[in-house]
This record gives structure tokens, sequence and C-alpha cells, in this order.
């Protein structure tokens, strides 16, 4: 068995043990896309803590090279093991580039810098605009970038 299959049949045991109402409305990509991005997300924090922290990078600075190289990352992982692409590779890569451009203008730096301009952690600002950015690209993922692939896009 393949990393994918065994990563497919894991996000379809998550959804079989969930509540009957919610087991009907979280699709198994849902439960994919959270694994992979809590991944990533955990790197953009760690990756967070030592620009800023170790090698004293300004903020913008640490949280575009920290972000980019996550969002690098959820896009290879979510390609291989959570979404069943349509796109060619090209055009995923334009319109995810498209997406984490807002994304990144719009949740990652405004949100942070909001939320550190309170006097919150930056490690805490981050998981603040981590919430908000999680709805957004996970749709954007889905419907936009890979595509329409059905109900069931983990299984």
């Amino acid at each position: 068995m393949t990393a994918r299959e065994r990563f497919r049949r894991a996000c379809d045991a998550v959804v079989a043990v969930l509540p009957g109402r919610l087991r009907r409305v979280v699709a198994p990509s849902v439960v994919g896309f959270a694994a992979v991005n809590g991944f990533t997300f955990g790197v953009d924090l760690l990756l967070l803590s030592v620009l800023i922290d170790g090698l004293r990078l300004p903020l913008s600075a640490a949280v575009t090279v920290a972000y980019g190289t996550a969002f690098a990352l959820s896009f290879v992982l979510n390609r291989w093991l959570n979404f069943d692409p349509e796109r060619p590779v090209g055009t995923q890569i334009g319109r995810y580039v498209a997406v984490i451009a807002v994304n990144y203008a719009a949740i990652v730096l405004g949100v942070t810098h909001g939320v550190v301009a309170t006097g919150a952690p930056v490690q805490l600002a981050r998981l603040a605009a981590g919430l908000c950015e999680a709805v957004f690209m996970y749709c954007a993922m889905r419907w936009f970038v890979f595509g329409r692939t059905g109900h069931r896009t983990c299984t």
C-alpha cells in the first residue's frame, strides 16, 4: 500500500468515527487538509521562531520566508496525498500562486500585524491568522486550485 493510500484510508477512518450528522457533512478531504496543513503550519511556526528569535529577521521578512516555505510544502503534500487534481500542474501552480497572494496580503500579514500590534506574541498572532486562512485556503484549494473532484476526494 502506498503512502497516499494509507493517508486516504486514515482520512476515511477519522470520518467514519464522527457522529452521524457530522460524518455526513465532513468530507475526508477536510480531514486530509487539516492533517497536511496542521503539519505545514507547525513548520511555519518553527521557521518563524528560528528566523525571529534566532536570526533576528524583521517580522515581515520572517513571516514571508516561513509562509512561503510552508505553503510550497502544503501544495506538494495536498496535491500528492489529499486532492485528486483535475487540472495540469502548471495551471494549478498559477492558481495557487494567485490564491496565496490574496491570502498573504489579506490574512497573513494583516491579521498577524494587527494581533502583534495589540501586544500579543508573534506565535499567537500567527495562530489567529492561521485559523482565518484555514477556511479560505481549503475552499480555494478544493474548488479553485485542484478543481471539483466530487464529494469524497480522499477515498
